[in-house]
């Protein structure tokens, strides 16, 4: 085969996160995947999953440094860090890894390129491969499931000097003595617990005057507050120099130097719309670099599809497992379209505390004009939450005064992202904030009684 012969398939995919969830249905298509980097994607390798294995030994260690409450004496007493990462990475490599051989060699109907794509003309794609010539490939179905990569900002020195992202501060050597961090949002701030409460000393900077911005105000200010008792924060400002020397990495920032081991840079994602030369397809991008996809994931080029990161600025994956369903059936099904409903997102920060949040904030619906009534309780108002002796959680709803739909619910606890749950399922369904507040019952004394509190304090 010479290199500029194009291969022809049923369809073609490119990246294999959700991308990779081929139906069962498609096992007679012809069928090429394209990835560029980590089989998998990056919920199964840098993202999501490995996150949260973290997280869970860091809620640990930060219960037993604060057991006093509770009047027992538990103590911390460290981490054996290389353990803990080879235990979480042990396990997500080898699922990487014969995930990517089943594609390789398992799958009859599949070929797996391993490269970047890019495209070079209508429905047709260059590959550069990892090893070996490059490959050009073709189909009258193309799904775009490329995802998005950590964004670097323009700091002085910053390159030069090495950092980590999310894709590499998981697979530290060692537990760092002292760990910068800039950026403020959800992965800046799971990190930040993690590592704080295994014992590194954490400096955060962000250019906001606090924490997950873009979360609900109440939200973000309490979360913000609570953090800064564990996290040394420096806010509104954005580091102007990054410089290495004797001591450690030197961050400037708002006038200050502040030294530290390893600097992780959290700054927000980018979608890798731009690596696969998407306007060479004739596709259309929102400003920001996501393309432009409807609800049947449909692109404005015809037999071309986009899911996840690279299409929506959610950057959630239980979308885009949800886009990649909808994606499929459409493209196998074109005489029976779905459709991808948004009409409750929700999302979930891991950090601690922990944040989830579906819908409309207050500051959006008042932004839209939308009529509302908003109900909020504390956690220290349910039996559960005395014996959890918890002083700063709660639950927050927003809810149509002229529908009696929920548009919006907020709540940052423990089990924040197991309680929101009811609600995220009534606002798909269009169930009244009334009848899921008094028409079903509670359990006592379990903490979902905050949920069922705030809903009845919206509707009083």
């Amino acid at each position: 085969m010479t290199e500029t012969q194009t291969e022809q398939f049923d369809l073609i995919i490119v990246g294999s996160g959700s991308g990779n969830s081929i139906p069962e249905y498609m096992n007679d298509w012809n069928i090429a995947i394209i990835e560029r980097g980590t089989y998998g994607g990056t919920c199964l390798n840098v993202g999501c999953i490995p996150s949260k294995m973290f997280v869970l030994p860091a809620d640990a260690a930060l219960s037993a440094q604060r057991s006093g409450k509770l009047n027992i004496e538990t103590q911390y007493n460290g981490v054996d860090f290389a353990a803990l990462r080879d235990r979480v990475f042990g396990r997500i490599d080898s699922i990487s890894a014969s995930g990517r051989d089943y594609r390789a060699t398992g799958s009859p109907n599949v070929t797996l390129f391993e490269g970047t794509a890019r495209f070079a003309g209508d429905k047709l794609l260059e590959v550069d491969m990892n090893e070996g010539p490059q490959r050009h490939l073709t189909a009258p179905q193309i799904l775009l499931a490329a995802g998005a990569r950590p964004v670097t900002p323009p700091i002085p020195g910053l390159a030069e000097t090495g950092f980590h992202t999310s894709d590499t501060i998981m697979r530290l050597p060692d537990l760092p003595k002292r760990l910068g961090i800039i950026g403020g949002g959800f992965i800046a701030v799971e990190m930040g617990h993690v590592f704080s409460a295994l014992g590194s000393e954490v400096t955060m900077m962000n250019r906001s005057n606090g924490l997950l911005r873009g979360f609900d105000n109440d939200v973000a200010e309490r979360f913000t507050e609570i953090f800064s008792q564990r996290v040394d924060l420096r806010m509104g400002h954005v580091p102007t120099k990054v410089e290495r020397n004797d001591d450690g990495i030197v961050i400037t920032h708002g006038g200050e130097k502040i030294v530290v081991d390893e600097l992780l840079v959290a700054t927000g994602r980018e979608p890798n719309s731009d690596l696969l030369d998407v306007k060479s397809g004739g596709l259309e991008c929102h400003d920001h670099g996501t393309v432009v996809v409807d609800d049947t994931m449909a692109t404005n080029v015809e037999g071309v599809w986009a899911i996840g990161d690279i299409a929506n600025s959610y950057q959630l994956k239980h979308l885009a497992n949800a886009e990649a369903a909808v994606a499929f059936w459409n493209i196998a099904n074109p005489d029976k379209i779905r459709r991808q409903s948004y009409k409750a997102v929700p999302g979930a920060v891991f950090s601690n505390p922990q944040v989830a949040s579906v819908g409309l904030t207050e500051q959006d619906a008042e932004a839209q004009g939308v009529p509302f009534t908003v109900g909020k309780r504390d956690y220290a108002g349910t039996a559960y939450g005395w014996a959890i002796v918890d002083e700063t959680s709660f639950a927050k709803v927003l809810v149509n005064s002229e529908t009696g739909l929920i548009i919006g619910a907020h709540i940052l606890g423990p089990q924040a992202a197991t309680l929101i749950q009811p609600i995220i399922q009534a606002m798909e369904f269009d169930q009244r904030a009334e009848d899921i507040a008094q028409s079903v019952l509670y359990i006592h004394p379990a903490l979902t009684e905050v949920v069922e509190n705030a809903l009845l304090d919206a509707l009083a």
